[in-house]
């Protein structure tokens, strides 16, 4: 059975969003910014893919309201990408919502940055909702878990995404956005949620963010339509599926990642071992707190200059197992 994931809302009394006000013959804008995650990978379907984006679309609007839905979403992408190429071509759009889910991607590489990831997350922010749009964000499970790595590489990992869903959630409260959790531990234990690679979703797991989503959006009044189904349609990802997948794309990817991200990993790994070994491991936590704290403390709200910006609620990276 599928994870029902936890949901957030907005607060008694927010304002309407334009999605709410708009002349009831327009369509509501929806945009999806982010990665392989919200491309569609792991939902093939004839032509092409589809993802949860598209899924959530399909509900958002019923017979008197439309929906015209654009998926800037690329596979691979960094938070720089997001910022630099996706968000001025969504912007332009002028969605009423707008999903920005990145991140993954940016702790699998050597040069992660959790203060510049922070910045350039809230420009994306900033400047889809200067335009109106109502935001949807997500946190995400470490990869290092939903793949099973050991201890020593998987750690790493687990900090990196932990500090990149302490800033999601920061700048989810400051924007008011849709926020959702998809990085409890039902996540990675439910294998019919993941497809064959086990780093995307599979038709399930699409399906489920796709619906948890189109609850909340229905709680504000911004989803009229029927919520798309949670039962794929297609059988799971077999034993067989995820050799072959690991034979062919997923020989690729490994070399790929392995340029980038394993000579480091791997002195990671090295520290995480020692530091273990001498009962220092909290020492590695408090640094990557640290580097958290700095990052939310150096953002830059953009607000007006009649409103003093409300202090950014600062999360701490905490650590399981």
């Amino acid at each position: 059975m599928a994870a029902s994931l936890p949901v957030t809302s907005a607060p008694p009394g927010a304002p309407e969003s334009p999605a709410q006000t708009a002349a009831p013959g327009r369509p509501i804008r929806f945009a999806a910014l982010g990665d392989s995650f919200t491309e569609g990978i792991g939902d093939p379907v004839p032509g092409g893919r589809r993802g949860w984006a598209a899924l959530l679309a399909d509900g958002i609007g019923n017979g008197r309201r439309g929906v015209e839905f654009r998926n800037f979403a690329v596979s691979g992408s960094l938070s720089s990408h997001v910022r630099d190429q996706q968000a001025p071509a969504a912007a332009a759009f002028r969605p009423d919502l707008a999903s920005v889910v990145v991140g993954v991607n940016d702790t699998l590489r050597r040069s992660f940055d959790i203060r510049l990831l922070a910045q350039r997350l809230d420009e994306v922010c900033a400047l889809l909702t200067d335009g109106g749009a109502v935001l949807l964000t997500a946190c995400l499970p470490d990869p290092g878990a939903v793949l099973g790595l050991p201890a020593p590489l998987g750690r790493p990992l687990a900090r990196r995404q932990s500090a990149v869903n302490a800033v999601v959630h920061a700048l989810s409260a400051r924007y008011d956005a849709v926020h959702l959790h998809a990085s409890d531990g039902e996540w990675v234990s439910d294998r019919s949620l993941w497809s064959a690679d086990r780093l995307h979703p599979a038709e399930r797991g699409h399906r489920t963010v796709a619906a948890d989503f189109h609850r909340l959006l229905a709680a504000r009044g911004l989803a009229l339509g029927t919520p798309p189904g949670r039962e794929p349609e297609q059988p799971p990802p077999s034993r067989t599926d995820s050799l072959l997948w690991l034979a062919t794309a997923g020989t690729g990817w490994l070399v790929r990642r392995s340029t980038d991200l394993l000579p480091q990993l791997l002195c990671l790994a090295g520290a995480e071992i020692r530091h273990w070994a001498r009962g220092t491991s909290a020492q590695l936590d408090r640094r990557a707190d640290q580097a958290l704290q700095g990052a939310l403390a150096a953002v830059t709200f953009r607000t007006s200059p009649a409103v003093p910006p409300a202090p950014l609620p600062v999360p701490h990276v905490t650590m399981e197992g």
